[in-house]
C-alpha cells in the first residue's frame, strides 16, 4: 500500500489524474461559465472523488471506504478543478472586460 493509492501508480494516474482530472476540468469550466464562485466547483469534487474511488475499487480491487485514499483523490481533483476554474474565469474576464487592459 502506497502513500497515494492502494491500487498501484499506473492505475492511480489513469483513473484519478487522467479520467478524474478530465471530469474535474469539465465540471470547473461549467461552474466558471455560469459565473459561479470557485467553491462551487470544490463542492462538486466531493461526489466526483467518491466516483473515482468506486472505479478504483471496482476495477483494480482498491479499498472502497478508505478515508486516506479518498482524501488524496479529493485533494488532487480539487487542485485540478481550481486551476481549470481560474483559467476559464481568466478567459471570461479577458473577453468580457478587454477594454480595461492598460
Amino acid at each position: 500500500m502506497g502513500v497515494l493509492t492502494d491500487t498501484g501508480l499506473a492505475a492511480f494516474l489513469i483513473i484519478v489524474v487522467l479520467i478524474g482530472g478530465a471530469g474535474a476540468t469539465l465540471t470547473a469550466r461549467a461552474v466558471a461559465r455560469a459565473w459561479r464562485p470557485w467553491w462551487r466547483a470544490v463542492l462538486w469534487m466531493v461526489p466526483l472523488a467518491a466516483a473515482v474511488r468506486f472505479v478504483q475499487f471496482a476495477l483494480f480491487d482498491g479499498t472502497l471506504l478508505a478515508v486516506r485514499y479518498y482524501a488524496v483523490d479529493l485533494a488532487i481533483l480539487v487542485a485540478i478543478a481550481a486551476i481549470a476554474h481560474r483559467a476559464t474565469r481568466r478567459r471570461q474576464m479577458r473577453t468580457q472586460y478587454g477594454w480595461l487592459q492598460a
